[in-house]
């Protein structure tokens, strides 16, 4: 673990969040085998870290009851219900925008679902995160949307918006947005609500 990772992990927990530490994905699928429980009600965000860590895959097991937003022929209707399934169910798994070295999570959104429900709703809010997502503090975290994390996302979700283009973001203009909620967590009133697990290896955008 280097010094960055470290002093991020041990702000996350002075800012009543749990911190984990994973060298790899498969020690990011070990901690969050060991979380859940057969039959837990699970929710997730759109992420791309969930993904590539493997995480999707273990949380789809029959084992669980998963509200899976990209189930083949989802409708619309369909899909919004499966947003409020958020409230209350016993994790909602996501990543992050960008970790601060203070401990703050910075999380932009398009439809808000994910902001929400790390706000409130779901027991347990359990974040997968790169460390390539550090940042040293809330400014550059969001630049870090602005430039990567946006961009990146508009092309995987083929939104017609211009940072797709251009690669980064131009606020001022009146135009097709993802960025439209941005959230800032930082001191949790409910201790070991939200859990962050960093993993050494890059994951996501």
């Amino acid at each position: 673990m280097n010094a960055v990772i470290e002093k991020t992990m041990k702000s996350l927990e002075r800012n009543n969040m749990k911190a984990y530490y994973a060298e790899n994905k498969a020690q990011v699928c070990e901690i969050v085998k060991g979380m859940l429980f057969p039959g837990a009600v699970i929710t997730a965000g759109g992420s791309v870290s969930l993904n590539e860590s493997g995480v999707w895959d273990i949380i789809s097991d029959p084992e669980y009851k998963f509200f899976n937003r990209l189930k083949p022929g989802i409708s619309e209707e369909e899909r919004l219900e499966i947003f409020r399934a958020a409230i209350g169910c016993d994790f909602f798994f996501c990543s992050s925008n960008a970790v601060t070295e203070n401990g703050e999570l910075i999380n932009v959104d398009g439809n808000a679902n994910r902001v929400s429900s790390i706000c409130f709703g779901p027991k347990k809010v359990v974040m997968v995160v790169g460390a390539n997502k550090i940042v040293k503090d809330v400014d550059e975290g969001i630049l870090r949307v602005k430039r990567i994390a946006a961009p990146m996302n508009t092309a995987r979700l083929s939104v017609d918006a211009p940072c797709k283009k251009l690669g980064h973001c131009i606020s001022l203009e009146k135009s097709e947005s993802i960025c439209c909620d941005y959230l800032i967590s930082a001191m949790q009133r409910v201790k070991d609500r939200i859990n962050v697990i960093i993993c050494a290896e890059s994951l996501g955008y």
